[in-house]
């Protein structure tokens, strides 16, 4: 087993493929840091656990991987070209000329990991979205975050990486127990702190199996993971393209905003949030 290796772990009955991320020696066993491939999870494995993933397993894997993210994306636009439509005829009732144009909301989202964020700036471009990307390690985002915050002024702030319960734990309830939660919490707060509104900042924290209750007092309104499932690395995407692009003057529904998701109620949870869409008038002739 070497560094850059895909693999699954035998004792999971090889559910999850993994990046041999760094193999490390704890005593006499000698262990491999893992990363997901697609969820947004780190952990950790002894090697006599680990098979290596045959070519023909990866293709299959990633040709799933695509198939999800596919049917989400073709969900989104047919359900924003729907909304867009039922807009445009409300404004040609206000407005004859239809001068009007829309300013979505403007994204920042912190990665704990360059590869994962690559892939959603990549899904942000295909979705028309208004995104800076920066790639910062989880331990790292509550230095930072009020620091970015002053320099792009988003409406909508992603905070995500990896995280994980560690050696198994059952104390859902204490922040030791997990990997990076404690990060994307204190980021939360610094957050805060730079604007405390859930309506003028809105917030996602939280990776795979995220301390979620104490990322919502924290101040988040969508977080992971209620039930400390497993989340897709797209599920931020997905749910700040639904607030992006919903008007300022609608609240969307926490219901609405899961079911933009791949995983679904048992990986994000939150609040009813102001949707950031704005209606400006008169368009410009000029662009």
């Amino acid at each position: 087993m070497d560094i850059g290796d895909i693999v699954s772990r035998k004792s999971y009955n090889c559910d999850i493929f993994f990046k041999i991320v760094d193999i490390i020696q704890e005593g006499e066993q000698t262990k491999a840091v893992l990363k997901g491939l697609e969820l947004r999870i780190l952990a950790d494995a002894p090697l006599d656990d680990l098979k290596k993933v045959s070519q023909q397993e990866l293709r299959e894997y990633k040709k799933d991987f695509i198939k999800k993210s596919n049917e989400c994306l073709i969900r989104i636009m047919y359900r924003r070209k729907l909304e867009m439509e039922k807009r445009g005829h409300q404004k040609e009732e206000k407005n004859n000329n239809n001068g009007f144009f829309d300013k979505p909301g403007r994204v920042l989202h912190i990665d704990g990991d360059e590869e994962y964020l690559e892939v959603c700036l990549s899904t942000y471009k295909r979705l028309g979205m208004d995104v800076i990307g920066e790639h910062i390690p989880e331990k790292l985002q509550p230095k930072r975050v009020y620091m970015f915050l002053v320099e792009y002024s988003p409406d909508i702030l992603v905070l995500t990486g990896h995280d994980g319960m560690l050696n198994r734990s059952k104390n859902f309830t204490e922040i030791s127990c997990y990997r990076n939660s404690r990060y994307f919490v204190e980021a939360v707060k610094r957050a805060r702190k730079y604007e405390p509104s859930l309506d003028e900042l809105v917030i996602f924290a939280g990776a795979c199996q995220s301390y979620y209750e104490e990322l919502l007092r924290a101040g988040a309104n969508f977080a992971s993971s209620p039930h400390r499932v497993l989340i897709h690395c797209l599920d931020p995407v997905f749910i700040t393209e639904k607030i992006a692009f919903s008007p300022i003057d609608n609240f969307v529904s926490i219901q609405d905003v899961i079911g933009s998701t791949i995983t679904g109620i048992k990986g994000i949870g939150g609040f009813n949030t102001r949707g950031k869409l704005r209606e400006g008038l008169p368009s410009s002739p000029y662009e």
